[in-house]
């Protein structure tokens, strides 16, 4: 809207009521006629927007299969994906571990980690990985579980019961696999326990995939750079954190880890709008973010005049 341009919102069709709602809002700003839309619809018709020529771009967020094939039904459109992640965290022996305890079981947890940029993996170097993790086990436990709209809530339920089978059944496997499970694992409906997990292979699905649910990995590295190699080894790579008081691996770490953002002593959880919001690999493509998006919605041009 800052620039000019008209938009059609198409919810997913399963929290359609959040985009209804800002509809409602934007109606009273006296845009145009035409200006916003909202079209809850099946995404079968939504695919057929995505091969009109009438729409000049496609801004979409959800599942990487489903983002990479739009894209490649989108022809010259521009576009612009953000698809979520498996976020990294490495923990270091000079960090304060509580504050990272802390705002791991906030990023890991909150929103019953139904957030592409929840932590789901954290590597913690061998020498306060014991100490991290009875820290962390402890905080979890006390996260409360139920209804999303008691304020005091940290886990709800997942979108829907299939969502939460799905991650009940990764955490089985891994555990089948050689896991082990420190907290949580249990489904009732569609609402799965706060889950850590320990011992966890990297091509294991809780490991390599999105879990999008309540889902956490601890794992033990011995060098800052054997853990900058496992945080990388993923498809995705949407935003990291790292929590040191080493100036210089903060910096290793912006220059190395394969990922849109890397947070210094902050979980990747954290978003400003300001920010350039976005990821590489299976992550997405282009950037989010005020002056970001307006740069992906909008095409140069030049003007040269020779007044002579």
């Amino acid at each position: 809207m800052a620039v000019g341009n008209p938009i059609v919102l198409k919810p997913a069709p399963q929290t359609p009521l959040t985009a209804l709602m800002l509809g409602e809002v934007i109606s009273q700003l006296g845009l145009p006629e035409g200006m916003f839309s909202i079209v809850p619809c099946t995404n079968a018709l939504a695919e057929r927007m995505v091969t009109d020529d009438r729409f000049a771009m496609l801004s979409f967020t959800g599942s990487a299969p489903v983002g990479w094939r739009l894209k490649s039904k989108a022809g010259k459109k521009r576009v612009v994906l953000e698809l979520g992640g498996n976020a990294g965290v490495i923990v270091e022996p000079d960090a304060d571990l509580d504050h990272a305890v802390e705002r791991c079981a906030i990023g890991g947890y909150g929103y019953a980690g139904q957030t592409c940029i929840s932590v789901q993996r954290i590597y913690v170097q061998e020498s306060v990985y014991q100490p991290f993790l009875e820290r962390l086990l402890k905080r979890v436990r006390t996260l409360k579980v139920g209804n999303p709209r008691d304020e005091s809530t940290t886990i709800g339920p997942l979108i829907d019961e299939g969502s939460a089978k799905r991650v009940e059944s990764w955490i089985q496997e891994a555990v089948a696999g050689g896991a082990k499970l420190e907290l949580g694992g249990k489904r009732r409906g569609s609402v799965i326990e706060a889950t850590v997990l320990t011992d966890v292979k990297s091509e294991m699905k809780v490991s390599q995939e999105e879990a999008f649910g309540p889902l956490v990995n601890v794992t033990p590295y011995r060098t800052f750079g054997e853990a900058i190699t496992a945080l990388n080894d993923s498809p995705y790579g949407l935003q990291a954190g790292v929590f040191t008081r080493d100036i210089n691996k903060a910096f290793q770490a912006y220059a190395n880890i394969e990922a849109g953002a890397v947070l210094i002593n902050e979980i990747p959880t954290f978003r400003a709008d300001q920010m350039p919001y976005g990821g590489v690999k299976n992550s997405g493509l282009g950037r989010e973010g005020v002056r970001y998006a307006v740069e992906e919605m909008t095409e140069p041009k030049l003007l040269v005049l020779n007044l002579s």
